[in-house]
């Protein structure tokens, strides 16, 4: 099985040694992983583009400002975003988008900040990377109204409806271990409805491990086969198959040369 984890946090606060992070993941099959470059703190956007730095072969960024941290950003944050994103080795603008569940900024903040960074991906010309929990109306009316048709939906965990729209703008649906929980019934449906070939696999990285781990701290880019294995089960093929074909929908929208 030939993996790719579309997206995961690697702070070092969770993996103190990234390089042995990569090592179990490159024994469960995982061949590259999309390394999410968030803003900490005033200043810090993390670990992610040092550590895509030290592992090329094995990890390329994407850097944004989470809904979580729209109304804490500065002036100088959002400077240092467009620097960042210019950059060749950043291939993805985000994660972005709109978390009502939390709630963490407000709204309107929310807002402005997704639009700002759709506004951003245009620019440079790379995919944007969504969060969205809650919120999937506005999310959909925000990608709507910036001509947004290029990127994923990070960790998706809508029903069909919402499947149908993201995809019918042209959008990815990127996978999570949540798809093997049970009660999810919506989720797997949508999956099962979405064409494999819009489909990506992750692991959102420390969180989220998937069954047979649920629960199990921290979760890492090697469990990413247990959710190839349940969309596969869903749509009825292969999983070395499925692996691959989520594995290169991750590298065409990214733009990664990956030898499969």
């Amino acid at each position: 099985m030939k993996l790719v984890d579309s997206h995961c946090h690697l702070e070092t606060k969770d993996f103190p040694v990234t390089g042995e992070v990569i090592e179990r993941a490159r024994a469960a099959g995982v061949v590259h992983a999309v390394v999410v470059g968030l803003l900490q703190k005033p200043g810090d956007f993390g670990n992610a583009l040092n550590a895509a730095r030290a592992h090329p072969d094995f990890l390329t960024p994407t850097i944004g400002i989470h809904p979580h941290d729209a109304a804490q950003a500065t002036a100088d944050d959002w400077n240092e975003l467009e620097r960042l994103a210019a950059l060749p080795e950043v291939k993805g603008i985000g994660e972005t988008g709109l978390d009502y569940y939390y709630d963490h900024s407000p709204r309107d903040a929310q807002a402005e900040g997704f639009r700002r960074q759709c506004a951003l991906a245009k620019r440079t010309g790379k995919p944007i990377v969504i969060h969205v929990r809650d919120a999937h109306d506005d999310c959909f009316e925000i990608l709507k109204s910036e001509g947004m048709s290029k990127g994923m939906i990070h960790c998706f965990t809508g029903d069909t409806a919402a499947a149908r729209r993201y995809l019918d703008l042209g959008f990815h649906l990127s996978i999570s271990g949540v798809v093997t929980y049970k009660k999810v019934e919506p989720l797997q449906e949508a999956v099962k409805f979405a064409p494999l070939e819009r489909l990506m696999v992750e692991t959102d990285s420390p969180y989220l491990s998937p069954a047979p781990f649920r629960g199990k701290w921290p979760n890492e880019p090697m469990r990413v086969a247990e959710t190839a294995k349940k969309v596969a089960e869903l749509h009825g093929r292969d999983p070395d198959e499925v692996a691959l074909i989520c594995a290169k929908n991750t590298a065409s929208l990214l733009g990664l040369t990956l030898a499969f």
